[in-house]
């Protein structure tokens, strides 16, 4: 589903992605993690093209991401992002965040549009919410609308940067329960998190990231939790610093 063959990103000279390559299959979970600055949230934005890259390709469901002619707006539209600060409109209403994209970029009829709205937002828990602007909700309210905004675009990826980051401790878990159904109902995730709970519980893949933007670890979650010694010692040195609280 996505396929990341040798990417290097560079801003002026210097380089913040360093020939990076790792594939995630339809309906596969994999989780970015590492130490801020290593690139993880620019590696997750050159998924869909939001990020430009300098040297090799990314291709989403057989589309080239860094091809000359391909039409990123309708390769967006199948890729659903979900970012650290919501995004939200905030003169909308929690429905008419929802409705606003599917009618403009897939050209829904306003009545399909909220019902579909209405049906992902009874998903997420805030049907009740509905009316509301997103100023009137919680942070953990907001960035679930955020989730259902996405998931109103009928994506085959999900992407999630840092998406409990910015949240008070009580609200992180209702963002990672909607997540955890997402990835039981098969969705296919690429994650930048550290909450490394929901990496074990959730996730078929980890992939660690070091400074300077390059791919230290790429393995599926057992051998990443379970076999720790067989790890780079970047790597252990990170997780028995996120492990140990």
């Amino acid at each position: 589903m996505i396929e990341i063959n040798s990417v290097s990103k560079f801003y002026g000279s210097t380089q913040v992605l360093d020939d990076c390559s790792t594939k995630i299959s339809k309906g596969e979970v994999v989780v970015v993690c590492g130490p801020s600055g290593s690139g993880k949230s620019t590696l997750i934005k050159t998924v869909n093209g939001l990020e430009p890259f300098q040297r090799g390709d990314i291709f989403v469901d057989g589309a080239s991401v860094g091809k000359a002619g391909t039409n990123l707006s309708k390769l967006r539209s199948r890729v659903g992002m979900v970012f650290q600060h919501f995004e939200l409109f905030p003169h909308l209403s929690v429905m008419e965040n929802l409705a606003l994209a599917q009618m403009k970029v897939l050209g829904r009829s306003k009545e399909d549009a909220l019902k579909r709205g209405a049906a992902l937002l009874e998903r997420v828990g805030l049907f009740a919410h509905r009316d509301k602007f997103p100023g009137q909700l919680s942070g953990g309210q907001q960035q679930r609308v955020a989730i259902a905004r996405a998931l109103s675009m009928d994506p085959v990826v999900m992407l999630f940067d840092e998406p409990t980051s910015a949240l008070d401790p009580e609200m992180v878990g209702e963002v990672l329960d909607v997540m955890t159904q997402l990835a039981r109902d098969g969705m296919t995730m690429m994650c930048v998190t550290h909450e490394m709970g929901f990496a074990k519980r959730v996730s078929d893949r980890v992939i660690f990231m070091d400074v300077g933007g390059r791919i230290l670890e790429d393995r599926k979650k057992e051998e990443f939790f379970g076999a720790p010694a067989n790890l780079h010692p970047r790597c252990q040195e990170f997780l028995s610093k996120v492990l140990q609280h």
